[in-house]
Order: C-alpha cells, then structure tokens, then sequence
C-alpha cells in the first residue's frame, strides 16, 4: 500500500458521500488555500511587500522573485476572499493592503521593501509577469481592499502597474499581463487610450495564436502546453466573466468549451496531470481551465465530472510532497526534482498553483460543490482521441487510469530560432508522456526518442512537423516528421525522420522511415522509462527492420522515480529504413501465463507483447517514395495500414 507524507497544515475531514473518489470538498480548497498562505507569509519582509522564500533565486534576481512571492499567493487569497463573498476570517487582504503600500512606495529603490520596477522582457521582465497577479487580485476583491485604500496608494499603484503597458512582452502569453493589468484598470474608472490599445494588442495577437480544436499556441511557433489553460484561456474568459461582457465571454468560452472537450482527458485515474511542456512546478494550476469553465458555464463536462476532476488534481500533489514539511510549495513536481524546472522557476514560482483557486470563485450551492463527484474521463472506457490541430494523439486506459500523450506537433521552437541539439528540451522533443512518467532528463539517454546515430553521434528532435490525425471506435493516429540535429555539427544533407503512432487499447504501433541516411548511420528507438521492479511497466517489442533490444539505465531518474529504466531498439539505417514497433505502458498486473509449461523446448515468451500483432508486411509502391507498413492485429483480425507518401501519410484500420 502506498504511504504518503503528512501535510503541514490540517484539512477538514473527507466527505465520500459526495466526493466518492477524492472525498475532498469546497472546504478542503479553503483550507488548503489558507495552509499554503501561512507557510508564505511566515517569510514576508517586515512591510509585507516581498515574501522572500528560501531556496535558490531564479534568473530575475531575489527582489523579483520576492515580489513574485507577493503576487502568487495574493491570487490565491483573492480568490478565497471573494469566493466567500469578502469573509476573510485570517486577515488576508489586511496584509495585502500593507504590502502593496510599502511595495510602490519607492519602486525600484534597492532596499527591503520597494518593488522593482517593470520593463522590457529583455531588461527586467520577470516583474510583469507578477504585475497581472497583483491587478487580477485587486480586481477580484475590489470592495474589500481596492476601495479602501488611500487615494495615494491607489495612484502610486497604478503607476506601478502601467509600467506593464509602457514596454514590451516577451511574444506569447506575457501579452495577456498587460492586457490583465488594463482590464483592472479599466474596471475601476482609471481606463484611457493606453489600456485600450494594450487590450487590443493582447488580442490581436490571441486571434493569431488559436489553431483550432479549443488550443492556442503559445506565440507564434507550435508551443502547444499546460500554458492553454492557466494563461491563454484563462486571462480572457475571467476578464469577460468579471466584466460581464456577453460577447467576449461567448468568443472566448466557446473556446474553452472545445478545449476541455480534449483536454478533461489529460488527467489520469489518479487525479495526476500530464508531465508534459514547462513550468511544470506550477502543478494543480493545470486544474484551472476545468474549474474555470465550470465557474463561467463554458464547459461540456458535467460538474460533478468537474469537481472530480480539480479535487483530484489538488489532491494528487498535496499528498505526494508538493507541500514540504514548512508547509511551503517546493521547487517540483511530487516533491522537489530539478530537471523539472527552468532558468527562470524561483522559490515562490510553484505558488502560480493559486489559479486553480478559480474554483472558490464558486460559491458552496453553486452546482461545482453542490453535485457528487463523478468519475473522470480517464476513468470511464478505454479511449483513443485524435486533437489535429496541435498534433496530439491521447491515449486512456480504464484498467490502470494512465492517460499518454503521443506528441506530433508540439515543439516549442519559435519560427525564427533555428534548431539547434543544444537546446533540446527533454519537456517537448519526445515521442509520448504520460501521467504515471516523466522524460529522462538532457543527461541520460533519452526516452521516447528516435534519433540516427551518424559517426557515432545521435541526433535530437527539434522542429515537429504535423502530418495528420485521426481516430475511429477504439483506435487513432497521429504523424509528424522532422528533420534530425546533431550537437556540435550541422544537419546531414537529406536526412528526415517520418513518424506514425497508432494507439489501440494500451499498446502503441510506432512506424517509423528513416530517409537520406548515410552509409553506417543507425537508428534507435527509445519506449517509457520507469522505476525498475515498480507498478508501472514499460514495455517495447520490434516487429519489423530492428535488430536488437537491451535496457538501458537512466540514473538520474524522471520526477517520478529516482532511478529508471527504459527499453532501446537499434537497428542499421543506412539509406532508406522502415522500422516498426510495439509499444506499451501499463500499470496492470502482469498476466499469469496460460497452460502447463511445456518439459522441453524454449520456455514460453516472457514478453507479452510478441503476440499481440500476428501479421506485419512493408510493400514498396509505385510512385515516388511510395511505402505502405500493413499490420494484422491478432485479438480481432483487424488491420491498420499506414501508406508512406512523399511528404504525406494516410492510416486506416479495419
């Protein structure tokens, strides 16, 4: 039986009569909430404008990241003070008050107190960032903070936050900080041209960003991540919502609405999110597009299935050590992992976990806490979702509540950044994640991955290139392409990797053509890492043009275990290669093997995977580059065939 740590601070009893998968309730989220803030604030600057955590600083510096300190856990007390209709039993907007005072006081003077001040993404750009938390904190608590603060704290106020108005955002969702800090200001008589123009700015730019099936990119590239839900989707439909603007709120939810259709699938059996993309240490805040729609109305889930759904995403981290033993969210994703962070995650970056708070904007009778849990989607049959427009294949398994994610179009390279091995990030270059695993970290071999190894070197995954998706009853697919990297060297000249996954209950057939490969190149393919011996399996079977398989060790682990290890297969590439695979995650247990062992002859396999596909043919086509990959799935006799194009692919299953 697993064991977790205890919390530093004390939660309400469960309540399983209605909440009968996580037994938490409206209660828990307060208590939580007010848990969080009292291990904060027990390290704030005398003036309470800075709460300086301990840990290692970011890039930004250590006033930033004391004012980052301020900002996040100001968002999660706004939201539990004006969910509860302005009660604030421990005095929270009292000391917001004080700090905001003491912090615009003299912003950018080097001392304990003042804030610094906001400038270009370039110069100082951390301070913007925090500047929409302290404007949505102040919007969303108006009668109780805002409107009683003296008139010269107010002006010193939005002094400070213009600055977010007057200079440039980094090129993706930063452009919402300014447009949040102008809705603030707008929303208490203090609009002009210049929050206008920030306004329209943001979405412009929005517009440009929305690909389609509920997902923005985040900036202009194919950066598609937890971003969707705690900033692209989030900053617009709460301004409508708080505002009151129909036609906003109508354009905005309604593609929230598309998102969750996808994305309420993203969360496994055991409320964990997927470990995929950035700031991953922000945690449960991938819980606040679900609690958000469910506020607003702009959701197709029912709200029992929403409040499953947050309550278990708080849950899964708060008893799994994302909370220390001070109370304190630390620097991770269970409890403190390094690899999960970025140059710019300081000690009070987890605390951007206070958006998924959004579901205390719901008041105790509203229908997010007044109907019973219902079991997630992850939780109901096995299902295959196809999501094109950001290259997503999702993959769910009822048995063991895993949720996969097959990534073919995700890559975080902006258009104008060339691709470089160097700045592979181990959070999007893969193949696959999960919620039950983590990618190995830049140092170890790397998991999911197939890279050509040309004179010994081997290659990463950079810019993906999309070419379709699709899913039937029970199945789907989804292909990309790209062009292989090397540390240190440049590209090999007509090198390119095309990829196709199609899921099929728990098992992945992974087709891979490898083209323009030089003499004595070789390919290998990586499947999932995990804890040696532990209750998630990975497994990893070559059914066509691979030669070998070994394990192999990953000692730095994933912020799941650790230690792992993952299955390779390898295989010579040279010139034109078509590889095909077997790939399975699970958590089910191993089935015991069927009959009477044989006295004599070969013992039977221990791989259950060898049997799973009885048929597979690779037929060269007429044409240019012409391939087609036909495989025989034993279960039911079906068939899947893959047709190889030049630049094109085409999958069907029957």
């Amino acid at each position: 039986m697993t064991t977790f740590p205890a919390l530093a601070f004390e939660l309400p009893p469960e309540d399983r009569a209605s909440s009968p998968y996580t037994g938490y309730t409206r209660a828990h989220w307060e208590a939580a909430a007010d848990g969080l803030l009292h291990a904060a604030w027990r390290w704030a600057t005398p003036g309470g404008a800075r709460l300086d955590l301990p840990g290692p600083p970011s890039h930004s510096g250590v006033r930033s990241d004391g004012l980052e300190g301020y900002a996040r856990t100001f968002l999660a007390a706004a939201f539990r003070v004006a969910g509860a209709g302005g009660e604030d039993p421990h005095h929270w907007l009292d000391r917001y008050a004080r700090g905001l005072a003491s912090g615009t006081r003299t912003p950018g003077r080097d001392d304990a107190e003042s804030w610094p001040l906001v400038l270009d993404h370039t110069v100082q750009g951390q301070p913007m960032v925090e500047s929409a938390s302290v404007a949505l904190g102040l919007r969303l608590t108006r009668p109780w903070l805002w409107d009683r603060l003296e008139p010269g704290v107010r002006d010193r106020t939005e002094q400070w936050l213009r600055g977010a108005l007057r200079h440039l955002p980094s090129g993706n969702n930063w452009h919402l900080f300014p447009y949040t800090v102008a809705g603030f200001l707008e929303s208490v008589g203090r609009g002009d041209a210049e929050t206008a123009r920030a306004r329209e700015r943001a979405l412009e730019l929005l517009e440009g960003w929305y690909r389609g099936d509920g997902w923005y990119a985040d900036g202009d590239g194919r950066a598609f991540d937890h971003y969707n839900g705690w900033a692209l989707h989030l900053y617009p439909v709460l301004d409508a919502h708080l505002a009151g603007d129909g036609q906003a709120s109508a354009l905005h939810g309604a593609r929230l609405r598309e998102h969750l259709e996808s994305f309420s699938l993203m969360f496994g059996g055991d409320g964990a999110p997927l470990y995929f993309g950035r700031s991953l240490t922000y945690r449960f805040a991938a819980s606040a597009g679900i609690a958000l729609g469910a506020v607003s109305g702009h959701t197709p889930l029912a709200p029992g299935v929403s409040r499953r759904l947050v309550n278990g995403s708080l849950r899964y981290f708060l008893e799994r050590g994302a909370s220390g033993t001070d109370g304190l969210l630390n620097l991770g994703w269970h409890g403190p992992h390094t690899a999960t962070l970025q140059t710019y995650s300081g000690p009070a970056s987890p605390y951007w976990a206070s958006k998924a708070f959004v579901a205390l904007l719901a008041p105790a009778g509203h229908p997010l806490w007044a109907s019973a849990e219902e079991a997630a989607p992850s939780e109901g049959p096995d299902r295959v979702l196809s999501v094109p427009a950001p290259g997503f294949l999702v993959q769910s398994t009822r048995a063991d509540g895993i949720v996969r994610l097959h990534n073919h179009g995700s890559d975080h390279v902006r258009p104008d950044e060339g691709e470089s091995a160097a700045d592979a990030d181990p959070h999007y270059a893969r193949l696959a994640y999960s919620t039950a695993t983590g990618p190995t970290s830049a140092a170890n071999t790397a998991d999911n991955h197939l890279s050509v190894t040309v004179d010994g070197v081997r290659s990463a995954r950079r810019r993906i290139h999309p070419l379709g998706a699709g899913h039937g009853d029970g199945w789907g697919w989804a292909g990309s392409w790209h062009v292989p990297v090397f540390p240190g060297s440049p590209t090999v000249p007509g090198l390119r990797v095309e990829s196709v996954t199609v899921a099929r209950g728990r098992h992945e057939l992974r087709v891979h053509r490898v083209l323009g490969a030089p003499d004595g190149a070789r390919a290998e393919l990586t499947g999932w890492a995990t804890e040696p011996g532990g209750p998630v399996r990975s497994q990893l079977y070559g059914l066509h043009g691979w030669e070998t398989r070994e394990e192999v060790r990953a000692p730095q682990g994933t912020a799941f275990t650790r230690w792992a290890v993952l299955p390779r297969l390898a295989a010579d590439a040279t010139g034109t290669a078509v590889l095909v695979a077997l790939a399975s995650l699970t958590a089910e247990p191993p089935e015991p093997p069927s009959g009477p062992r044989p006295t004599a002859g070969p013992a039977p396999s221990a791989d259950p995977l060898e049997t799973v596909v009885d048929e597979v043919e690779v037929r060269r086509r007429t044409g240019p580059d012409g391939v087609t990959v036909e495989v025989r799935w034993a279960e039911d006799g079906t068939r899947t065939r893959i047709a190889f194009g030049r630049g094109t692919v085409a999958v069907d299953h029957a």
